[in-house]
């Protein structure tokens, strides 16, 4: 089954191999980058959409789980970001004009919290008139930097569940930070059983629908798992984010940030610690 037939018919696929091990190292190295600058910070920190979140450590040392926005001032993950083969992957899903809602990097270190409960990404689609069509327009991206296992914390994901529009999910809890649990999968009618692990090499893409249940868990390997993420919208359904590609080919950044998700850029877009 191509990526295509698979994402429509389960709601999410994989491409094996897309960047090779050169260009892994590359990105990795960028990510690590991003990584130290966060735990520079000590604490969380945001310059208009560019957010790091920092948490204490229980060794001392500041824990980084996520960056929002790294491209704004990192050349390579903002080279990624727009590298044609994004297109050569979405454009049979939602064409080629394309903006960008998401982009954000995930640590779990191991041993680590990094638990993220079962939740549906359109959770976090607001205002809902700037979001529109959520089930055909959106498709999220991830980019294995390492080993994606049930070992090192993967993602986890209810196959078929896009089919079922937005379900009555928890969603009086942060997702970051709380655990999966299998009463929050019945409480929404879906059976347990039906979960799956999504496991990935290095330089896999996993895509997936804003409706698709998933979820993950702690890391008990014995290696850091570094994920890259970036969303991606067909542009007449989104009001906001950033454009990515118009016509398959691919645009800048421009000089000031676009609204996405920090309601406050305008009124706040100074550095400042959260």
């Amino acid at each position: 089954m191509d990526h295509v037939a698979q994402y429509r018919e389960r709601g999410y696929a994989v491409v094996r191999g897309v960047f090779t091990p050169d260009e892994v190292a590359r990105i990795a190295a960028a990510i690590d980058a991003v990584h130290a600058e966060g735990v520079a910070h000590g604490r969380s920190f945001r310059h208009g959409n560019l957010f790091y979140n920092v948490r204490p450590g229980d060794t001392g040392t500041p824990i980084v789980p996520m960056v929002q926005w790294p491209s704004y001032h990192n050349a390579v993950l903002d080279a990624v970001r727009l590298d044609p083969r994004w297109v050569a992957l979405l454009a049979p899903l939602i064409g080629g004009d394309l903006k960008q809602i998401i982009n954000q990097l995930h640590w779990k270190a191991p041993g680590a919290l990094g638990d993220f409960a079962w939740h549906q990404d359109s959770r976090f689609r607001k205002p809902d008139a700037a979001y529109r069509n959520l089930g055909d327009a959106y498709v999220q991206t991830g980019l294995a930097i390492d080993p994606h296992t049930p070992a090192s914390g993967a993602m986890r994901m209810i196959p078929d569940s896009h089919r079922n529009g937005p379900l009555a999910l928890d969603t009086a809890t942060e997702v970051l930070g709380t655990e999966m649990t299998d009463d929050a999968l019945r409480a929404a009618g879906i059976d347990p059983a039906s979960v799956i692990d999504l496991e990935l090499e290095p330089g896999d893409v996993a895509l997936w629908s804003p409706y698709l249940v998933h979820g993950s868990g702690r890391n008990t390997a014995d290696h850091q798992r570094r994920f890259y993420i970036n969303g991606y919208v067909r542009a007449t359904d989104c009001d906001r984010g950033e454009w990515a590609f118009r016509d398959g080919r691919p645009v800048p950044l421009g000089p000031e940030p676009a609204l996405v998700h920090y309601e406050a850029l305008r009124e706040r877009p100074e550095p400042h610690y959260v």
